[in-house]
Parts: C-alpha cells; structure tokens; sequence
C-alpha cells in the first residue's frame, strides 16, 4: 500500500510530521510512502504548484495525505500558478468529486465551542461536498463593459451526471449513518439549483430506506448555528459546501479538528484537514496536528480497508483531548509535537 506525502505549505510539514508519527505507531504491514512537492514550495522550486512528478506519485499512490498550500509569497502569480491550484488539479486529475467533511463534538470539548454545550454536545453530522464542477471549475474571466468598467465572472454550472453520482454517494453514505439526508441549495433564485433538487428527488427512488428533506443554503447556516443537531448528513455544491463545512468546523470548537476525503468512484483518495497553510504560524510549533491525525484515519478507513485502525486513531485523538491535549486553538498549551506526542501515548 503506498501513500503519497504531500506536506505542501506553511504549516503544512508540521502537522504530515505528526500524522505519519501516529501512522508508524500502528506498525501497519505493507505500508509505504512517498513524499513529493505541491504548492508554494513546489513553485518556487520547478516553477509550477503541481509538477509532473508530484501527479504522478499521485495517480501510481493507494491514498494521498496532504497537509496545505498558500504562500502569501505567490499571491501576484498568475492564476494558474498560485500554490492553490495545486489542490484544484489533483481533484481535476484524479477524478475526486466526493467531499467527506465529518464535523463530530469530542464530549470533552464541548466548552471550547462558542455554542452552548447543550446544542454543541449534539453535534454528530457529515458534509458531502461535490468538488469537481460549479463556480470553481466553471468559465471564469476578467472583461471590459461596453462602458470601460472591468467586469469578472465565475459560471455556476452542474450537469445531471455530476449531481447524480455526488447523490449516489450521499445517500449510501446516509444508509450506513441514521439514515437522513438534507440537501442544501439556492433553487429559489438559481437554475444550477434546481437542476440539484430535481435530481436530488429523483435519486432518492433508489433509496426507499433514506428520508430526503431539502434546505436553502442560508437557512441552513442559520440551522447549523441554532440547531446543528438536527442534521446527519448534509449534501450540497462545491461552493456552499466550502463554506457549510468551514462553519461546522467552528461549531465544534476549532478548524483545527475536522478532517476530510475527497474520494473518486472507486475510493481512492486524497486526505487532508480543512484548514490552509496558516502561514502566520509555521514553523512555530503552534500547529493543531489532530485534523491531519484524524485525515489519516479518514484514510484507513476509506481507501486502504483498514477501519479498525482507524477507529484506534480515532479512540487515541479522544483519549488525549480527555487527558487536556490542547493547544493554542483550543485555549491550551501545547505544541503541535507534544500534541502528537499524545495521541502516540493514547495509542
């Protein structure tokens, strides 16, 4: 089984270091790995976020575990060459178009969220986020009106197939949860959106044993703030979906604790936390490691068919967050090592 190790940018090698740390304390057979550059330190050093080696270590890897890119150093490249496009062309490439972004409230952390721990304490749902089209991978440009003004534009845009397959995905995915299923969009004012709720209702045929509800996207922040509890597994757009789960995360304390797959048809993956490159913090040893850590378990589980490993990740992150391994993030003190150091001892 080989990994590709993509530590990318800013915090990036920190938080790799202390997943491959908890990775080598399970002594998983047969398990190997190959690191390579992405982002910002890949272009400054070939010239291109994504070179061609790095894409290839990608597509002959079993799973990738990607730490971040963005380097404020690339922020005046051209667009194709800033350290994010990294990330858009490994989805691109490797065919990644299923989003899983687990948002679940360690009992012990209930207090670190700025809900009240009653509705915080709740918290158990997944986010299934389509990666692969809307306005991040639609026509985009910058033009000149009629009248001298600079115009942009982004086209939103989704076929059936793409909504088809993300749904199969959800629903299967709300089969093997509580067995409910709310898609999120903006069909009141967008036909992207109303493709997606049509498609939506006519997938959920096929999943007699899975209730279907719908919500707008601004209700549903609103719900995830009031009443995040009522939700099991959220479906919704590329767009949205980047920002329900970034929500989520501070729902349950920090964005330093939820991790995420991007898996293709066949469950090969690509394995990362949602947060950036925090460059502000590299290099500093301030790093919350634990969505990287739980990312790696996200991995086990998903694309090398080892969930009782995952599941003894996942049993060790809590262990350690009972016994206060908390960093800055979190209103602790601990660095991104002793972090890790933890969750090695809980193992």
């Amino acid at each position: 089984m080989l990994v590709a190790l993509l530590p990318g940018d800013g915090i990036g090698p920190e938080i790799i270091t202390q997943a491959r740390r908890v990775l080598d304390a399970l002594a998983i057979e047969g398990l190997v790995y190959e690191e390579a550059l992405v982002g910002g330190v890949a272009y400054k050093a070939v010239g291109h976020p994504l070179p061609p080696a790095t894409l290839d270590l990608a597509r002959r890897a079993d799973a990738i575990l990607f730490g971040a890119v963005g380097d404020p150093d690339c922020d005046a490249l051209e667009r194709h060459l800033r350290p994010e496009q990294a990330i858009l062309g490994l989805r691109k490439e490797l065919g990644l178009f299923a989003n899983l972004r687990p948002a679940k409230m360690f009992a012990e952390l209930a207090d670190a969220s700025t809900l009240r721990p009653e509705v915080a304490s709740a918290i158990d749902l997944m986010i299934i986020r389509e990666l692969n089209g809307d306005v991040y991978f639609g026509e985009k440009a910058m033009r000149t009106t009629a009248d001298g003004q600079r115009e942009g534009y982004d086209i939103m845009s989704y076929n059936e197939g793409e909504v088809r397959r993300i749904a199969h995905v959800a629903f299967r995915t709300a089969q093997a949860r509580r067995g409910r299923l709310c898609s999120v969009d903006k069909a009141n004012v967008l036909e992207t959106s109303q493709l997606w709720r049509d498609v939506m209702i006519e997938t959920a045929a096929d999943y007699p044993d899975v209730v279907l509800s719908h919500m707008y996207v601004d209700n549903a922040a609103m719900q995830l703030v009031r009443n995040p509890g009522q939700f099991d597994v959220i479906v919704t757009g590329n767009l949205f979906g980047d920002i329900l789960s970034d929500q989520a995360s501070m729902c349950v304390g920090s964005i330093g604790l939820l991790a995420s797959a991007a898996l293709d048809g066949a469950g090969k993956g690509l394995y990362e936390p949602i947060h950036g490159s925090a460059p502000d913090i590299a290099g500093q040893g301030k790093a919350n490691p634990l969505a990287t850590v739980l990312s790696a378990a996200m991995m086990l589980r998903y694309s090398l068919g080892l969930p009782d490993q995952a599941d003894r990740i996942e049993a060790a992150v809590a262990r350690a967050l009972a016994g206060g391994a908390r960093g800055a993030d979190l209103g602790g003190t601990m660095s991104t090592a002793q972090i890790g150091d933890a969750v090695v001892a809980a193992l």
